[in-house]
């Protein structure tokens, strides 16, 4: 085999051509929201504590990740064969693994902070000091590229000799495991071990670590636990969006369900577009920056 067949997220031509405007439409959103909360954290001052320091990085992983699937998927679909070569078809597997696997620790990284943040506000910026920062931001990216690495050699070895026609509308480890011309149970079984897990424990762990912030902040002042609060459930509601559909997904390698296409597109796309929109509605600070950037920028007039 040296290319696969997508048979896309539906056969018939006019829902293609519906699909096409309504994910062009998505996915300029995903690009445009998070970029402007990337641009509005780099270029305010008032936004230089290190969760949003984070929160820039996650920003520009979210373009990242929807860019591996996106503008593939977009063009597909006014393609009649949808076909991708061997290689590209694994590299797209080792980029989605390696930003959906930073993106992980991301998280885990943006909780660790709120945590420091609320329990322990003494020493938050001795902790959290610069060098930390960049220490936790560069230990993201080498989770999700060993995490990635481990998937990507995992698939790489299977043969593939018979069948190309992939019932996906980009390359994962999943479908490839149907194509592969060998047995794939302990395949499956590592592939559960590195992604399902992982997903599991991540959240297992996401969950409690607010859980303990939840109950630190029945000591706090109204005003205080009102915006705590806040916080906090941005990043639980993103959590949650992002890890459902991955432990949905992964923690079953040995069957593939009619669902599966439409939950990826969730964690592929509205997911990514989600984060701007979570992120710059629940937050009091980005969207006060926001409005200060574009007053200083769009109309400087009105100064």
């Amino acid at each position: 085999v040296t290319e696969f067949i997508f048979l896309g997220l539906s056969p018939s031509q006019k829902v293609q051509k519906v699909c096409f405007v309504i994910f062009l439409l998505l996915y300029t959103a995903i690009v445009l929201g998070n970029f402007l909360i990337a641009f509005t954290v780099t270029s305010s001052r008032s936004l230089g504590s290190p969760m949003y320091f984070f929160l820039s990085y996650l920003s520009f992983v979210e373009i990242c990740y929807a860019s591996t699937t996106a503008p593939r998927l977009i063009s597909d679909l006014l393609a009649e064969r949808k076909a991708i070569s061997l290689w590209g078809c694994m590299t797209q597997v080792f980029f989605i693994h390696f930003f959906g696997g930073t993106e992980a620790f991301l998280l885990t990284v943006m909780a660790y902070d709120r945590y420091v943040a609320i329990c322990k506000p003494l020493n938050y910026t001795n902790i959290m000091n610069r060098q930390a920062c960049a220490f936790l931001m560069g230990a993201a990216w080498v989770g999700g590229f060993v995490h990635s690495l481990a998937q990507i050699l995992l698939i790489f070895r299977l043969p593939f000799c018979g069948p190309n026609v992939i019932d996906h509308y980009f390359c994962d480890v999943l479908p490839l495991l149907r194509l592969a011309c060998s047995d794939t149970v302990l395949t499956g079984l590592l592939i559960v071990a590195n992604g399902g897990t992982l997903s599991v424990i991540s959240f297992v762990i996401l969950v409690a670590s607010y859980v303990v912030i939840l109950l630190h902040l029945r000591t706090r002042s109204s005003v205080g636990r009102r915006k705590a609060l806040s916080t906090c459930g941005s990043h639980l509601t993103v959590v949650t969006l992002f890890f459902a559909p991955c432990i949905f997904i992964y923690l079953r390698p040995s069957t593939t369900l009619s669902a599966d296409k439409l939950v990826a597109v969730f964690y592929t796309v509205i997911t990514p577009l989600l984060n701007p929109v979570i992120y710059s509605l629940r937050n009091v600070d980005v969207k006060k920056a926001m409005k200060r950037l574009w007053v200083r920028t769009v109309k400087p007039e009105d100064r």
